[in-house]
């Protein structure tokens, strides 16, 4: 991690604009499965968040499938066999989200290549041609 990246202030969320729903797992299981709602569905609404606006906008423009047109992220957490513990794990990928869209990107700087570079690669030019120019019929 940059020193950029630890200057950051962790940016948190209030829970009122969090929805935690309970559900019930996939996949296989045991004579619980049917009956226990251990997975969490975490839905938490982009645009009528308190985020700052530069943060929305950084968030809204990933290409992630987990964000809906409507500008909704959704997370379901079935990782744990605990409400709670899938509960913490939903806040804490939201939170990292967060914060991976509070890290402002670096603005590309042009390059060229340097002169050195530019004459190295026309002698490799010069050199490839004369090989295939002997490569012709031979005169007798």
């Amino acid at each position: 991690m940059s020193d950029d990246q630890k200057n950051i202030p962790q940016i948190t969320v209030p829970e009122n604009q969090i929805e935690l729903h309970p559900m019930r797992s996939q996949g296989a299981g045991g004579q619980n499965v049917n009956k226990v709602e251990t997975a969490v569905h975490l839905r938490f609404d982009i645009r009528a968040s308190s985020l700052p606006e530069e943060i929305k906008e950084r968030l809204l423009n990933q290409k992630d499938q987990r964000i809906t047109k409507e500008g909704i992220l959704v997370i379901k957490a079935q990782r744990y066999r605990t409400q709670e513990k899938n509960r913490e794990d939903a806040l804490e990928r939201l939170q990292t989200i967060i914060d991976r869209a509070a890290i402002v990107p670096e603005k590309r700087r042009k390059t060229r290549p340097t002169g050195a570079s530019r004459l190295r690669r026309l002698e490799s030019k010069e050199k490839r041609s004369a090989v295939k120019a002997l490569r012709g019929p031979v005169d007798l």
